[in-house]
């Protein structure tokens, strides 16, 4: 007796949800964020791999982290640490920054004053050991580092700035930590609609406010492929600085 063997039948899906699953949509996006997104591939249309976006914007940054890397890495900075080699970290950190832009000249100024004295380099090292590589909450070691910051020698201006509470850790860290120019990064921040809850004084409140709004950012624009903070950070100055007008 033959078995009877029921036909395979195939579907074709139809409607809106066939077509969702055929070809995914774009994620939805804000007004703001459509607009950001235009502008900056208006100045970059080749996006973050754009060659002059490398030059402009990306490259001299990233340069800044092979270094860090190079000279800073953190079995070199732990070595340093146990000699007690604080002035030698302090010169490190420094030169590393000084061939970079990120820093306005009176905050370079105010910072070689600062670690010039054993004191004040120890202090610095310290505190930037433990903001990079800390035990504690994120939360804690910022605070620490703004401590730190906050009590180093002071000649004619002070050293506790946004640039130069955050300079360093994008700098060693860009995947991480981002760099917040105040101005800037509040107009961007406004032009999308977002609450930074800024404060005048660095603190964790506020920092922690630029990490989300840079992580909000970069959702938005996952499907350009920022590599890290330094691709973020530099979409968000485009947004804001009047180096880039609308």
């Amino acid at each position: 007796m033959s078995r009877l063997v029921a036909p395979k039948l195939t579907v074709r899906a139809t409607g809106p949800s066939a077509r969702t699953a055929r070809r995914p949509s774009s994620p939805a996006r804000s007004i703001p964020a459509r607009k950001s997104r235009s502008k900056f591939l208006r100045y970059y249309p080749g996006g973050f791999k754009d060659a002059d976006y490398i030059d402009l914007e990306r490259g001299y940054k990233w340069t800044a982290h092979e270094r860090w890397i190079e000279t800073l890495s953190d079995t070199q900075f732990r070595a340093l640490l146990r000699r007690g080699d604080f002035a030698g970290i302090a010169q490190r950190a420094v030169a590393i920054e000084s061939r970079t832009n990120l820093l306005f000249s009176f905050e370079k100024m105010a910072l070689r004053d600062a670690v010039k004295s054993s004191a004040g380099a120890k202090a610095f090292a310290n505190g930037l050991w433990a903001l990079l590589h800390g035990d504690s909450a994120m939360s804690v070691r910022f605070e620490a580092w703004i401590d730190a910051l906050s009590g180093l020698p002071r000649r004619q201006t002070r050293v506790l700035t946004w640039p130069l509470a955050t300079v360093f850790g994008f700098i060693a860290q860009p995947r991480l930590h981002f760099f917040l120019k105040p101005m800037v990064t509040r107009r961007a921040a406004t032009n999308y609609g977002y609450d930074l809850h800024y404060q005048a004084r660095p603190d964790w409140t506020a920092y922690s406010g630029a990490l989300r709004f840079a992580r909000a950012v970069g959702s938005d624009i996952r499907d350009l492929r920022p590599r890290d903070m330094i691709d973020l950070q530099s979409f968000i100055w485009v947004q804001g600085s009047d180096e880039y007008p609308d």
